[in-house]
């Protein structure tokens, strides 16, 4: 399971660009699993990535394109996707975006996380061995009329808020 340190992302972006980079030989945050939301409003940046959720709500495509790895990450077959999108209005954070008939979801680059590599600030955590994968139903409850963009933002702006509350002492 990756993790997310917020006190310590500075928004660089250099994790999408090595995500981007590994999967596509492109550098593109479109075109990156993890995404970076710069929330200018509370001066924070943050990564949203997979989970790796307890529910897997995004196993649910109807054609099986979606199956998990050895190391718990999402595995996307593009010969089984019909492009139905149930799997991107599935995640609750918005961490699973179909873009050129292509769905980016973090498969953890086979085991050897490039966002973490070219994370100079160690932001970015991977939890190999997590007792438990963290439960996302609360999240799926508040943010089910959100679109996927909108579930990104939701999601950071709940991270956000204890690390805001433990800058600030609100």
């Amino acid at each position: 399971m990756l993790t997310i340190d917020l006190a310590r992302c500075t928004g660089c972006r250099r994790c999408e660009c090595a995500c981007s980079f590994f999967h596509t030989g492109r550098v593109s945050n479109r075109l990156a699993r993890i995404k970076v939301l710069n929330i200018y409003e509370i001066g924070v940046d943050a990564p949203v990535v997979c989970n790796q959720c307890e529910e897997r709500y995004c196993l649910a495509c109807p054609e099986d394109a979606l199956q998990l790895g050895p190391n718990g990450e999402v595995m996307f077959s593009p010969t089984l996707c019909q492009g139905c999108g149930v799997c991107e209005l599935s995640c609750p954070i918005g961490a699973i975006e179909i873009f050129d008939d292509i769905v980016y979801v973090c498969d953890l680059c086979g085991g050897e996380p490039k966002c973490i590599e070219a994370c100079s600030e160690d932001a970015i955590i991977w939890h190999r061995d997590a007792p438990a994968a963290v439960s996302l139903a609360e999240a799926r409850e508040e943010t089910r009329r959100l679109n996927p963009s909108e579930r990104r933002h939701a999601h950071a702006m709940t991270q956000a808020a204890g690390l805001r509350r433990e800058w600030f002492h609100v």
